[in-house]
């Protein structure tokens, strides 16, 4: 197959880009301000590097045992590779920069302050490196930075010669982890903060808790976590390290423990919190169960107040999130003693209905006043919104644009999360489009100032601990991007191509996200090597059902559902694919530019455009004849065979097409009407799974 940055170059030359494309190289967020010389370093074995600090007090140690950290495991891996245990031993402290990495920063910032200086100024020329930053936090984005330059060629790893002049947009940059639906080990959530690091963001959302389990250990609420959490939990002294860990990567830890709703495993764990007299177990389905605390009851806060006393000391962020999201509110109005609680404070609409958000909102201020007590910055799903909140409360809009602007209209500092849902399987492209503050917000300066930023986030219904990194890498890398730089960095296809050397390169920091899913690949092939290729064929070109729809394919998941068949080792976003696609487009432009000509599609670069597609067209083709014996003999793949079929159908299709192209025929009616059916029919899911 073509390499992909082959069919790129291909493509520049089949027709012009609407617009100049910056000079973007292999940079991800892309910077403020670059300006590339001709020249470059080249990193020789002897390698030193420097780091010039402020006074030497307890916090400009620990900051600079954080650089230190960065320099030596994230960055001089890539520019000594098989030099490990090299690095440290090269460190220069010499008060004069003599050093050939130097890193200067004027203090050491404060982790855990919203809108602490992330700035930096990189320069490479021929002598070396200069990294210099106001705060230590500067440092470590431009450490990502310089890792990103590192280009290996044959044995040599160099650096090309540029001034990079650099700051977010956004102070807010996060990602959502949940590990409360399916939990996630320690490692687990350690590697996706390398990536995080490497990506930019900056602040890791931890949703904690939810109706599928309560994931901390609680020292005054035992049964949280031994009840609520089923033995899967983070001891106090992981969170500890976890916090640690990521404060060392420049990125801030914000706890959310979801209620009034989605507290099933609050429930099972102390039923005097439920709004009936029902006895809950920890949820084994998915989706939105309507079950809810009460929050007519005094002691339902008396456990709050408990259990945030404790949380709220076991992690040191200003802010903490109490989730507040989707709750209908039907266990309150189908009970008497709420309903008359509700009707006696006067919780009714203009119809006289029974007014579910007022006891809501009356809810939040009850938990708002508990976290103040602790010193604490409530943060919230945009249901939380109305009246009474303290307008410093965040508002996360995980719903529309809506809600982000009359959060901001109302006072309150904002967060957009929609539109950047990672775990919906949509495309990067989808993600990297939608901007916490378009040019169009309905909002004054002083609103605009409100908002924060936004979160990726990746809810793991159908993610496990194996195949998660495969649903947030490389996607969010474009998230990350839409946070940090720009407005005006837009170019789609230039995205694309940095989102595969990204991909490359977060590999490297431990993430599983390609080599996962080949290992389930292995497995369903039963570990035969010949059988792995064509299945790999198939899944690369495969997708999940986007969005939620995958709970209506016939088959009912739950908690204990393995994730192990085809459609999980299937990427979110299918990269084979989207390059075919990319060069149909490039195809019929440069047609178009040729009309008329007699050599419409034989003369470079559209000749070359056709052996392209011609030679993936012929290999898919071939593919279901080596796939079917496996797809027979495996039941848990046999509902993917009409699928292998489908994609031999379509491949003989395109290649019929193209040689009417060729030939500079056009289709009869029949050929194309038909050809239609064959492609609706293969944007259909598979019929409902045979097994169990």
């Amino acid at each position: 197959m073509m390499r992909p940055f082959l069919l790129y170059l291909l493509l520049l030359l089949a027709y012009p880009l609407a617009a100049q494309t910056p000079d973007t190289r292999t940079l991800l967020p892309v910077p403020t301000q670059t300006t590339w010389g001709a020249s470059r370093f080249t990193i020789k074995p002897d390698l030193s590097w420097q780091v010039f600090t402020p006074a030497q007090t307890p916090a400009a140690h620990a900051a600079d045992s954080a650089v230190a950290e960065a320099v030596e495991q994230l960055v001089l891996p890539v520019l000594l590779p098989g030099r490990s245990g090299l690095a440290a031993s090269r460190r220069q402290t010499s008060p004069l920069p003599t050093a050939s990495l130097v890193l200067q920063y004027g203090r050491p910032a404060d982790l855990l302050k919203l809108g602490e200086d992330e700035s930096y100024t990189l320069r490479v020329t021929p002598m070396g490196v200069a990294l210099n930053a106001p705060t230590h936090l500067g440092i470590l984005r431009g450490l990502a930075t310089l890792r990103q330059l590192a280009t290996t060629e044959k044995k040599a790893v160099w650096l090309p010669e540029v001034d990079v002049l650099d700051a977010p947009r956004f102070p807010w940059r996060g990602l959502l982890m949940d590990p409360a639906r399916h939990f996630m080990p320690v490692s687990v959530i350690k590697r996706n903060l390398n990536g995080m690091w490497a990506t930019k963001f900056n602040v890791m959302h931890w949703h904690l808790s939810d109706d599928q389990g309560f994931r901390v250990e609680s020292k005054l609420l035992p049964r949280l976590h031994t009840v609520g959490g089923e033995g899967q939990f983070y001891t106090q002294s992981q969170v500890r390290d976890i916090i640690r860990y990521a404060a060392r990567r420049g990125i801030r830890v914000i706890p959310e423990f979801d209620m009034p709703g989605h507290a099933t495993a609050w429930l099972a764990a102390y039923p005097r919190l439920a709004s009936n007299d029902s006895i809950y177990g920890v949820a084994r389905k998915w989706g939105v169960l309507n079950i809810a605390m009460d929050p007519t009851q005094e002691t339902t806060y008396t456990l709050i107040d408990s259990l945030l006393s404790e949380m709220t000391r076991l992690f040191p962020d200003p802010y903490f999130h109490i989730g507040g999201d989707e709750n209908d509110g039907r266990q309150w109005k189908r009970n008497p003693r709420i309903v008359a609680f509700m009707k006696q404070q006067g919780m009714v609409d203009a119809k006289g209905q029974l007014d579910k958000h007022a006891l809501q909102t009356y809810y939040n201020r009850r938990v708002l006043q508990i976290l103040t007590r602790y010193q604490k910055t409530m943060v919230g799903w945009d249901e939380i919104l109305g009246p009474g909140l303290a307008p410093e409360a965040v508002i996360q809009s995980w719903r529309g644009k809506k809600g982000l602007y009359e959060a901001a209209k109302s006072g309150h500092p904002t967060l957009l999360s929609n539109g950047y849902y990672i775990d919906l399987f949509l495309t990067a492209a989808s993600h990297y489009a939608p901007d916490p503050l378009p040019q169009d917000a309905p909002l004054t300066p002083e609103q605009q100032k409100l908002v924060l930023g936004g979160e990726a986030t990746m809810w793991s219904e159908f993610a496990d601990s194996i195949i998660v990194d495969s649903r947030i890498w490389p996607r969010a890398a474009a998230v990350a991007e839409r946070l940090w730089s720009a407005a005006t960095v837009r170019d789609v296809p230039d995205m694309y191509r940095r989102l595969g050397l990204v991909s490359q390169q977060l590999e490297s920091l431990g993430l599983q996200h390609r080599r996962a899913p080949e290992q389930l690949l292995t497995q369903l092939a039963g570990g035969r090597q010949t059988a792995v290729a064509p299945l790999r064929t198939l899944a690369h070109v495969l997708e999940p059902v986007k969005e939620y729809k995958r709970h209506f394919q016939g088959f009912k998941y739950t908690t204990q559902t393995p994730l192990n068949r085809l459609v999980d080792a299937a990427p979110a976003e299918s990269e084979e694919a989207r390059q075919f696609g990319v060069a149909v487009d490039g195809l019929l432009a440069y047609g178009r530019t040729a009309a008329g000509s007699t050599d419409r599609f034989r003369g470079q670069p559209g000749k070359a455009l056709v052996a392209y597609l011609s030679n993936e067209l012929e290999y898919w083709q071939a593919n279901d004849a080596l796939l079917q014996p496996l797809l027979k003999q495996n039941p848990s793949l046999q509902e993917y065979a009409p699928h292998s079929v489908r994609l031999k159908t379509i491949a003989t299709l395109g290649l019929e097409r193209l040689k009417m192209l060729e030939k500079g025929q056009a289709p009869t009616p029949a050929w194309q009407a038909n050809a239609l059916k064959q492609l609706d029919a293969a944007k259909a899911p598979p019929a409902k799974p045979s097994w169990p």
